[in-house]
């Protein structure tokens, strides 16, 4: 469907304008002028991104609100931009984040607040055009434009070893990413063209498939990112400041898992069911190896990063079992998880804010002082740990449900993060929230204000409706599903033989 009106590159470029207006006016003497334009930039860069989920047809095969037109004619490049259900519903939840992120920091960011401000806003439009790309070259171009952003994020307002969290998610992401760039290459050197989609039918040996797998799952996997390439990622979320943990956890680890659904399975379908066991023994580490080590953390911000990669290991699970209810539970996941994740990262910024720690044995009986944000803090914690009528179950429990059907065995694996994640979510829960005041810290704390609480209410709101009507969801990804695997189904062996 050709889209009449270019939402995609609205949804990308105006993020990315008010962020370079805002660089662009670079004085903390305007704090709060950059602080309302950047709420205004944000709110703003949401409306485009409506209509792609309210004039979506769920029964349409293919990409929808397609853009293209030339870029760099001489080796066929295109600005080509669409999206199918695949990769509809990220679009608005990295534009929603945004807001939440801009209201988090609102108070917290005192010094660079217009640096810090643009960089979210541009690093939102890059992440959207990463979900948006139908060019292989464009789609680089983007995935990896979003380190820039975020290293600066991380380097400049983060913690005490910032400078050294920055280069190792610097590094990581980056040198994963050259294969995948080499294989992009390739791909254009076998079909002359860099259209991703003409690259699903291009006929490709197991040899060239096999290589061409290993070279993205370099990329996606650390993005993820999967066992055992994942130890950047509590180093970063511990020095991250809050805002930067919240979009790397909501947003920034579903770009690696999307790359799988849009390259890996589609232009490798030969390759991907041969080393799809491979891919699921990783997975089943990642839910209960990693979740063990959760359990053991002593800082909130370290046990909630290994909890984000024990539920992307149920991403990255469902996606290899090659069935629908896996796929679909696997997007769901991804989704849920954004809202999940990021408030739980916001919950703990909130403490730190008033108390200056993230050590667990620091707090004790905040309920007492904080009523309202323990009643945050507790449902996000039951949707982390997948209690039903939150987010946090429809994923897992579709994802475990399409693992039961692909082999027994794997679904009682699966499922035993169900117990991990209840363990180390409500034993946090319990040392923070619950029992008498502590000490003098506790004892001080004061409980949310009116910004606090709009900003947890509609993270709660959103936690609460996809768990209890997550219909919106899977319709819109029925159709996009099932042609993925169809497609993932059909060998192109047969279309390389002599």
């Amino acid at each position: 469907m050709q889209s009449q009106i270019p939402y995609l590159s609205l949804s990308i470029w105006l993020p990315v304008l008010f962020g370079l207006v805002i660089l662009a006016i670079g004085r903390d003497s305007r704090a709060g002028l950059v602080r309302v334009l950047a709420l205004i930039g944000s709110i703003v860069s949401l409306l485009p991104t409506i209509p792609l989920f309210t004039q979506f047809d769920n029964a349409a095969h293919g990409v929808q609100f397609v853009e293209k037109s030339a870029w760099i004619e001489r080796f066929n490049i295109f600005y080509s931009l669409g999206i199918d259900g695949l990769s509809l519903w990220f679009i608005p939840l990295t534009a929603f984040i945004t807001i939440i992120v801009v209201i988090s920091a609102w108070e917290v960011i005192t010094e660079r607040v217009a640096q810090y401000m643009g960089a979210f806003l541009i690093l939102s439009g890059l992440m959207i055009g990463v979900f948006a790309a139908l060019d292989g070259l464009l789609f680089y171009f983007f995935f990896e434009a979003t380190l820039i952003p975020m290293y600066i994020i991380i380097g400049v307002w983060g913690g005490a070893n910032r400078v050294y969290a920055a280069f190792k998610f610097f590094l990581y992401t980056f040198f994963g990413s050259l294969l995948t760039l080499v294989a992009v290459i390739y791909l254009y050197n076998k079909s002359g063209s860099w259209d991703i989609l003409a690259w699903h039918k291009l006929p490709l040996s197991m040899p060239e498939q096999i290589a061409i797998f290993v070279a993205f799952f370099m990329a996606f996997a650390v993005k993820v990112p999967m066992f055992p390439v994942h130890t950047w990622l509590p180093d970063v979320h511990v020095e991250a400041p809050t805002g930067g943990s919240a979009v790397l956890a909501a947003i920034m680890l579903k770009l690696g898992a999307y790359g799988f659904l849009r390259f890996s399975l589609p232009i490798v379908p030969d390759a991907s069911h041969y080393l799809a066991p491979v891919v699921i023994v990783l997975s089943l580490i990642a839910v209960i190896y990693v979740g063990l080590v959760a359990l053991v953390q002593k800082d909130m911000k370290k046990l909630v990063a290994y909890s984000s990669i024990a539920h992307m290991g149920f991403v990255t699970l469902g996606f290899f079992m090659f069935n629908d209810m896996g796929t679909q539970g696997a997007i769901m996941q991804m989704i849920s998880h954004g809202f999940v994740s990021g408030a739980m990262f916001l919950c703990i910024g909130v403490l730190y804010d008033r108390a200056h720690s993230r050590q667990i044995a620091d707090y004790g009986g905040v309920v007492n002082k904080m009523p309202k944000f323990a009643a945050f803090f507790i449902l996000f914690s039951m949707a982390n740990c997948g209690l039903p009528a939150t987010s946090g179950f429809v994923g897992e429990f579709m994802v475990i449900l399409g693992a039961v059907q692909f082999n027994f065995v794997t679904g009682i694996l699966a499922a035993t993060a169900l117990i991990l994640g209840a363990a180390y979510s409500l034993w946090m829960a319990k040392r923070v929230i619950f029992g008498k005041v502590t000490n003098h810290h506790v004892a001080e704390l004061t409980d949310v204000n009116g910004r606090e609480f709009f900003m947890l209410g509609i993270l709660a709101i959103a936690v609460l409706a996809m768990g209890l009507y997550p219909a919106p969801f899977t319709d819109t990804m029925q159709t996009s599903v099932a042609d993925l695997l169809k497609h993932a189904a059909q060998s192109k062996l047969a279309l390389t033989a002599p």
